[in-house]
């Protein structure tokens, strides 16, 4: 794939996602639950104030170290002295002054309690410089990660890649992207495949923040730079990744979560966001409390390629994981990496109501956009205010989403539900939906142990060397099933005495019901729009022009 500058994103980054490294599970076919294999078994036993400018409009792109600052790299000592010479566009640490660091910073990474965590994630350099480590100081870990290095190395020296170690009770997986080696070291019962998945995600979330062609860049000059220097204050992001990839079901399935809505309301709101449109503008993105309200987008983007759920992820990952962005309206650079790990887009983030809960995200192409963004907010706010849809969002609905009691089963603990049968032509975001967790799934070790069962079942399902369709799992405190469809992907928890005769007729309920709320609980057909001001321009209906635009230069 040819890269462009990372100064705004390019058409071959756009045109070719299904390139890049997928997220999203392999999907079977297939609609009746007897046509495949089948079983029934026991478990075994800061944000730099500088690029986030609200007032004069600008946000810069991030600049690559010089050949100056490269080399002073090499001094551990200087590197948080010194960050303040590098544009960051993404970090926390600085618009938090004062604030403690996470206790887990201080772990003595010596200590059983450090060694007992279900999981650990490392981040290092080809050189076996340490970037990130989710327990411990990196610092007192650069033996560890030293280590691990030279694993890797030997592998290679023999023309092959390091996958993954098994031992008795850990698995640890290796992923190689460029210049960065992350391992993840876990006890859990996740796969290979699904810890792979997350190991990504860390990725990602590094290359939102700095974009893969600056990585490649700076260690082409330096192989010892400490990357810490750009990411000074970043860990906060990260950490709270991890903990998302642990709980929310979305990272799991491929897809992003909907907030329950009546269609009305939602198409309505979609309406408000296609009306208010600048040149430039390529996704509008309405959330309330974590969850999608609904995403517009630039109709010539459209015909190219989707928002990707693994895009949309990091970037709520990124507003969740600071207060600053409740701070009024903020103007920053971000590279969604799914869509273009090379370029940035300009980032629009505001909130609408004083209980930050409703969350309006605008992605320009153009830097110098931010007064012609943050009319389109203003306009939209107006509009939800007028219509009485922002009271809705942020006080007015079920806290936080619906309970599985509303599916009417005594039986059914909970569920997840991924549809698949959707028109290719509509190019929207993947969607599930859940219920909320309920007893006695209400304290985290008992979330864990669900969340557990889920992966375990996902990783039966997509195995590469034997998939499943239909699985019947019987656990020490409840039974699951787990079915895929050519139509949808489905895992339920049940109460512990419920057969299998049982819970397939509750999943016939279920289905159901599902179908009766489906309007409600997903973005059936997503809007969009056109920000052209010459629509007989160009051979797809007009596209803006490109003249000052990185991003449809290409087209």
């Amino acid at each position: 794939m040819a890269t462009g500058e990372p100064g705004s994103p390019t058409r071959e980054g756009m045109a070719l996602p299904q390139e890049q490294a997928g997220l999203c599970p392999a999907h079977t076919g297939g609609d009746e639950p007897s046509a495949g294999p089948e079983e029934q078994e026991e478990l075994p036993a800061p944000l730099s104030n500088g690029l986030m400018r609200a007032a004069d409009g600008q946000g810069d792109a991030q600049e690559e170290p010089s050949d100056k600052e490269l080399s002073d790299s090499a001094s551990t000592d200087n590197a948080l002295e010194d960050s303040s010479e590098f544009g960051r566009p993404l970090g926390v640490g600085a618009l938090e002054p004062g604030g403690p660091p996470p206790s887990h910073r201080d772990e003595d990474v010596t200590a059983a309690s450090w060694r007992a965590r279900r999981k650990h994630v490392f981040v290092l350099s080809e050189a076996g410089k340490p970037i990130y480590s989710r327990y411990g100081n990196e610092e007192a870990l650069s033996s560890t990660m030293g280590v691990m290095m030279a694993l890797v190395s030997f592998i290679q020296s023999g023309d092959n890649a390091i996958r993954s170690i098994y031992s008795d009770d850990r698995k640890l997986v290796f992923v190689q992207q460029g210049p960065l080696v992350l391992v993840s070291v876990s006890r859990t019962l996740q796969s290979e495949q699904q810890l792979r998945q997350e190991l990504l995600y860390v990725y990602y979330q590094i290359l939102s923040m700095l974009t893969q062609v600056s990585i490649t860049r700076i260690f082409e000059r330096k192989k010892n730079y400490d990357l810490r220097r750009l990411l000074a204050g970043s860990e906060k992001i990260l950490d709270r990744l991890l903990n998302l990839v642990e709980s929310d079901p979305g990272f799991l399935l491929g897809a992003v979560r909907c907030l329950p809505l009546s269609s009305s309301l939602r198409d309505a709101l979609g309406t408000l966001l296609q009306k208010a449109i600048t040149p430039n503008l390529v996704f509008s993105i309405l959330v309330a409390r974590s969850q999608l309200v609904t995403a517009v987008q630039e109709r010539a983007v459209i015909e190219e390629c989707r928002l990707e759920p693994t895009d949309l992820h990091l970037l709520l990952n990124l507003i969740g994981a600071s207060s600053a962005f409740q701070a009024g309206e903020i103007w920053t650079p971000i590279c969604l990496p799914r869509f273009n790990p090379d370029g940035y887009f300009y980032a629009y983030i505001s909130y609408l109501d004083a209980e930050c809960t409703v969350c309006l995200v605008l992605l320009s192409t153009d830097k110098e956009s931010f007064y012609a963004v943050s009319d389109c907010k203003k306009r939209v706010e107006e509009a939800m205010r007028t219509q009485g849809s922002l009271q809705a969002l942020s006080g007015g609905l079920p806290s936080p989403s619906y309970g599985v009691g509303q599916v009417g089963v005594p039986d059914l603990r909970h569920f997840l539900y991924k549809p698949l049968d959707i028109p290719e032509n509509y190019r929207q975001l993947p969607q599930f939906t859940s219920p909320e967790l309920e007893g006695p799934y209400c304290s985290e070790e008992e979330q864990h142990r669900l969340f557990d069962l889920y992966h375990y079942l996902h990783s039966r399902i997509h195995s590469t060397s034997r998939p499943l369709r239909l699985i019947y799992h019987v656990a020490e405190k409840e039974t699951l099933l787990a079915w895929v469809t050519s139509k949808f992907e489905l895992y339920t928890c049940f109460s512990p005495l419920v057969t299998k005769a049982g819970a397939i007729n509750v999943l016939t309920k279920l289905l159901r019901w599902i179908k009766k709320e489906e309007d409600r609980l997903f973005i059936r057909y997503p809007p969009k729009y056109s920000t052209t001001p010459n629509p007989g321009k160009g051979a797809k209906g007009g596209r803006a022009d490109g003249a000052e635009n990185g991003f449809f230069a290409g087209l």
